[in-house]
């Protein structure tokens, strides 16, 4: 939490002065009275005192006091809210290696399903779209509230040979300038792949222009390191280029993930999904603080007019 007027909160020093004050006062009542009556005698002749309830109306109005000097400082908090507009394009990697069954039944049928239960669960207000990518790189949806229309692009993709990660997100930044060039709202390219950039554009160029249009790129580095696809006979590795892909993430500002599995990469998009549609902002919480100040006043005042029929 931060303050508008931070000079307020020296006011804290005079409450602490009153609770000393309050506190020295309770010590000496309580010595005047030992010192003129033995504790037997005070058993017998005064009566029975409330006890902590003695305390409960003054201890109220003083945090009373507290929490309303904060109030006057005007207090300034993160709080997290929903996003109502955004721009979010998917990149999918389409090439042959996406066949490898070391994801059950394969990973490219796996990451068609979970990239369409992402997209059906954005806000519906946020422009999708989605971006293939093999040799090269596609918009096969352009970005638009229509979903699903990003929807059947992911289901109709085929899978084709090389990788062009660079491409995709060329592409992607190509795409997201189309969305109202004079006001635009907050983007963001979601780029799957199992494997290394073997085509194209070099990544580090694509991350320095994603960089410059402040649009982050989320990587999710997909499969296992023992996969294998059987490409003309011949049983070819298929890793994730891990080392590049959580380059480009950092580079732009984005997240990176690793999936292995179904449910693993589920997560990944249930994640992304969450922090893509809120954000957080800095908004004064004056009448918040404000309003817990008055409840303690009134608790403060209530509990002695019942308990004392007083005011604190």
């Amino acid at each position: 939490m931060r303050f508008e007027q931070p000079l307020w909160l020296w006011l804290l020093v005079l409450v602490a002065v009153l609770v000393v004050a309050y506190l020295l006062a309770q010590r000496r009542r309580t010595k005047y009275a030992v010192r003129f009556a033995t504790l037997p005698m005070l058993e017998k002749v005064a009566p029975k005192r409330p006890g902590w309830r003695r305390h409960a109306p003054a201890a109220a109005f003083l945090a009373a006091l507290t929490v309303l000097t904060i109030a006057i400082a005007r207090p300034v908090a993160d709080i997290r809210v929903p996003r109502e507009r955004a721009t979010v394009l998917v990149a999918m990697d389409v090439s042959n290696s996406m066949a490898a069954t070391d994801v059950a039944p394969n990973r490219f049928e796996v990451a068609q399903q979970a990239a369409t239960e992402f997209v059906r669960d954005l806000p519906a207000k946020f422009n999708v779209g989605l971006v293939s990518f093999a040799r090269t790189a596609n918009v096969v949806a352009a970005p638009s509230t229509d979903h699903q229309a990003t929807v059947d692009a992911i289901n109709g993709l085929q899978l084709t040979d090389s990788t062009a990660i660079g491409d995709a997100v060329l592409a992607g930044l190509q795409a997201v300038r189309t969305i109202d060039p004079d006001d635009p709202p907050p983007s963001r390219i979601v780029l799957l792949s199992d494997g290394g950039n073997t085509a194209g554009s070099p990544i580090d160029a694509a991350a320095e222009a994603a960089a410059q249009a402040g649009v982050p790129v989320s990587t999710i580095a997909y499969g296992t390191a023992e996969g294998t696809v059987n490409l003309e006979g011949r049983d070819i590795p298929v890793p994730a280029d891990t080392e590049a892909l959580q380059g480009l993430a950092e580079a732009t500002n984005g997240t990176f993930y690793q999936a292995q599995n179904n449910d693993q990469l589920r997560d990944v998009y249930s994640d992304l999904q969450s922090s893509i549609g809120w954000t957080t902002e800095s908004r004064e919480v004056t009448n918040l603080v404000a309003g817990i100040a008055l409840a303690a006043a009134l608790l403060a005042a209530i509990a002695s007019l019942f308990w004392f029929s007083r005011l604190p």
